[in-house]
């Protein structure tokens, strides 16, 4: 039998209220970060999440004594939740300035939700840079400079959409992309999209297109392509539309109709399931 820090938990940030973000940030973003803060039990100490580190670290001690973690790092185990938790007692108990390069999980290692308080606001921001992983305290050599400008170069453009939360659009070069996290039940999400494809009306706005989704840790991820020169901005005119009209969609109970459950039948072939 499977240990219980290799148990698979398919949905390792719930009951987090940035769990849509987060998982975003560690499936979708490329440079983000989320501020929160350890519980008392654990001093109340500042923790950054971040998308990404140096060296795809799990965490890092910073001189101030905070706590920064990068959710895209590759960490053991079966539960994200798990891993990340250990991340930050390791960052706590390490000397300022120090990385963690390496997680230690246990059976006994705490969870994300054991560790942050989970009351605080967990505000999400997008940065157009990897800045943030700067130490104010440390010097910025020129084999740093190279660094932050080499990973800064790989960054996609990517914007948080206004009206319609957790929701992100990506330009990905030849094509622009709307991804949406959702935190309802995956049936129904489908279903949605399907009674709205039924109709013709699973698009954001003229020109856009319905092209799949991501099952990304336990949460569903409708993407949308957008013609070139869209941008940020023509979805967010279109937002307030959008969110009704699938909210509608989400919350109708009744059988799909025979042309509706043809179209299911043609997004259930273009699920994509990210780990």
């Amino acid at each position: 039998m499977p240990s219980t820090h290799d148990a698979l938990v398919r949905r390792p940030f719930e009951g987090i209220p940035a769990e849509r973000d987060l998982v975003a940030m560690r499936q979708l973003i490329p440079a983000a970060t989320v501020a929160a803060r350890t519980t008392a039990e654990h001093g109340s100490v500042p923790v950054t999440i971040a998308t990404v580190l140096p060296m795809t670290w799990p965490g890092v001690r910073r001189s101030d004594g905070s706590v920064t973690i990068g959710l895209q790092a590759n960490v053991p185990g079966g539960d994200l939740s798990r891993a990340f938790g250990q991340a930050i007692v390791q960052a706590l108990a390490a000397e300022p300035g120090t990385p963690i390069e390496r997680v230690d999980l246990t059976d006994g290692s705490p969870r994300l939700q054991d560790v942050l308080d989970l009351t605080g606001e967990f505000p999400l921001t997008l940065h157009e840079t990897f800045e943030f992983w700067i130490d104010p305290e440390s010097d910025r050599t020129p084999e740093v400079e190279a660094a932050l400008a080499q990973a800064n170069e790989a960054i996609v453009p990517t914007a948080a959409i206004e009206g319609l939360p957790h929701a992100f659009w990506v330009d990905a070069g030849p094509k622009e992309h709307l991804r949406w996290v959702l935190d309802a039940d995956e049936d129904r999400v489908i279903d949605a999209v399907a009674r709205l494809h039924a109709r013709r009306a699973s698009g954001v706005g003229e020109g856009t297109k319905y092209v799949g989704s991501f099952r990304a840790e336990g949460l569903t991820v409708p993407v949308w392509d957008l013609p070139s020169g869209f941008g940020a901005e023509g979805v967010e005119k279109e937002a307030a539309d959008l969110e009704k009209r699938f909210t509608e969609a989400l919350e109708t109970t009744e059988p799909l109709t025979a042309l509706e459950r043809r179209a299911r039948g043609g997004i259930v072939a273009r699920q994509v399931t990210l780990r």
